[in-house]
């Protein structure tokens, strides 16, 4: 198997994975709280759940990065997550319009699930030029 075609492919399970956290980590906090901000509150908690498993992921797996130590890891990760919040607006406008339009939390979801496909495939290039370049390293 070609290393482009795998590494497709392990991004693609790792979207996956960081997706279903993040709206699993919704779906939790809605079933928990139900006050005036719960979705607002259930989108900045998934988002936060998922940048965090897509971080550790993409870090280990896909850019095969060591930081040289605490101070640089924390770095990196500012780093990473200041990438994310263009593709954060994306994915949040996706599910917040289908939410609006819809008016149901299935389509809602939906909205995220596609806001958050299309941030991550412009993520993965963010991260690749600018986070864990080799001149990061």
């Amino acid at each position: 198997m070609f290393a482009s075609t795998k590494l497709t492919i392990n991004y693609a399970v790792f979207v996956l994975i960081a997706t279903a956290a993040n709206i699993g980590a919704q779906d939790i906090v809605i079933r928990i709280y139900s006050g005036a901000f719960d979705i607002f509150a259930s989108v900045i908690v998934g988002t936060g759940v998922g940048l965090i498993v897509k971080y550790i992921l993409d870090k280990r797996y896909i850019f095969c990065f060591r930081a040289r130590g605490v101070a640089h890891n924390t770095q990196t990760f500012a780093l990473y997550t200041a990438m994310g919040l263009a593709t954060t607006v994306v994915f949040w406008g996706f599910e917040f319009s289908f939410h609006h339009i819809f008016e149901t939390k299935e389509m809602r979801y939906l909205g995220g699930i596609v806001g958050l496909a299309f941030g991550y495939l412009t993520k993965y290039h963010l991260d690749k030029r600018y986070v864990f370049c080799t001149e990061a390293v």
